[in-house]
């Protein structure tokens, strides 16, 4: 099977590039036409491997998905196989050493949009499939969705609606990282996120700042100050009623970890204690947007109202719901100079916990380390998957597999993504042995 799936590969990789050319971004602001492309390249692709109703999918306000079957022979359980087909947008083009949607092979990688996150993830569903052609001794649903970038609004809504063809008794996402290049990974725990934005107010009309400046302090000032409260002299997120999780076994080292992010010279990691823990099982709090006067249109007047997006990620175990409350009565509570504040909610997803050795678990360790040759780490993501709590309400019986295609190298979402060409194929492999070995081979 390694031998088959080695003399496959070639097809593969092409069949990856193919899906790299198409810009299927989600993202509203961009042409929805190249969406609607890559759905049905990817049913083209799974007609291909023998799943001859793959079609595309939606419900109403929904991105194209596909959707694609093999019956399950007598006995035999189900597999839902998952992966998502749309990307994010490239951001400045000339922070790219190649074109985004040009896919190139420099060394090991293959870099493009998409290449890794998680077009790779597809492509190694097909890779399976191909291999196994004809011999299949599972169910096989390939899950294919178009709007995961853009926070997969309706993915709970087509999952009740597609809920008889989508049923399972084993899903595997395709849509993780492995622990570095060579040693497989499997994703035990996701955090939770949410999400909210604060306004700070002082004034009701903007004032001139030579005039009134001194006994009045600007919204941004305000704002600021505000944002301070939120982490400790460590940098250690400083909001009470959020919880944290164990440490991990592994750990990761700091020059390796300062090397992968793009940390500058001299600034300090914020926090203490593993670096893993730091990632994976305890809260982290950021400012991702800001509205303020622009600097290029500001003029000399106090600003009378600032606003920030905060984003939470929180550790598996922690109640979204208690953890926006936990943020908002920290806001309120540390409202600078008696401003009012403004709070409101934007998003929230919840943390994943997978069972540490349940048959599922034990069979797709099997199979990485078979395909990989080297033992696989436990690992969890400081990034959420929130579909992955609706797979499991929709779902709760199904085990919940989530494996990668992806390594600390591939820049998901950033520029130059791209794709370790060695691990995609061994990654293809392990989810050949996984298949056989849940038919009982």
């Amino acid at each position: 099977m390694r031998a088959r799936v080695h003399d496959l590969f070639g097809g593969l990789r092409s069949d990856l590039e193919a899906l790299v050319r198409i810009p299927s971004v989600s993202n509203r602001e961009f042409d929805q036409g190249f969406v609607e492309q890559s759905a049905e390249a990817v049913a083209a692709l799974l007609r291909g491997v023998g799943l001859e109703d793959a079609t595309v999918l939606r419900v109403p306000g929904g991105a194209p998905a596909v959707v694609g079957h093999h019956a399950a022979p007598a006995g035999a359980p189900t597999v839902l196989l998952y992966a998502h087909h749309d990307v994010q947008p490239v951001g400045d083009v000339g922070e790219w050493q190649t074109a985004p949607f040009e896919p190139t092979v420099r060394g090991d990688r293959l870099f493009g949009r998409g290449a890794a996150d998680d077009k790779a993830g597809v492509v190694a569903h097909v890779g399976a499939l191909r291999a196994l052609a004809g011999e299949l001794g599972v169910g096989v649903t390939v899950f294919v969705e178009g709007e995961e970038e853009v926070g997969s609004p309706t993915f709970l809504e087509f999952l009740r609606t597609h809920r008889e063809a989508l049923a399972a008794d084993v899903v595997v996402v395709a849509d993780a990282t492995n622990w570095k290049v060579g040693v497989p990974g499997l994703t035990t725990s996701l955090r939770g996120l949410v999400s909210a934005v604060v306004e700070v107010a002082v004034l009701d009309h903007p004032i001139h700042s030579g005039m009134y400046g001194g006994p009045v302090l600007d919204a941004p000032t305000l704002l600021a100050r505000l944002i301070a409260t939120l982490h400790d002299d460590e940098g250690a997120v400083a909001v009470s009623g959020l919880l944290q999780g164990p440490d991990p076994v592994v750990d990761d080292d700091e020059d390796t970890f300062r090397a992968d992010a793009g940390l500058l010279d001299g600034v300090r990691l914020a926090g203490s204690g593993p670096i893993t823990a730091r990632l994976w099982t305890r809260p982290a709090l950021g400012v991702i947007g800001l509205d303020a006067p622009r600097v290029a249109t500001a003029s000399n007047t106090i600003a009378p109202r600032a606003s920030a997006l905060l984003s939470l990620r929180v550790a598996p175990g922690q109640d979204p719901d208690a953890a926006l409350a936990a943020l908002e009565r920290h806001v309120r509570e540390h409202a600078p100079f008696g401003a009012p504040v403004t709070f409101t909610a934007v998003d929230r997803g919840r943390a994943f916990q997978a069972p540490a050795d349940s048959p599922a678990m034990r069979t797709a360790r099997w199979a990485l380390g078979e395909a990989w040759g080297a033992e696989p780490a436990d690992i969890g993501v400081g990034g959420s998957i929130p579909f992955i709590a609706e797979l499991l309400e929709v779902f709760p019986e199904a085990a919940i597999l989530v494996t990668g295609v992806e390594d600390p190298d591939s820049r998901a979402h950033g520029p130059n993504e791209s794709v370790h060409l060695g691990e995609l194929e061994r990654a293809v492999l392990a989810e050949v042995l996984l298949l056989e070995r849940l038919a009982g081979r």
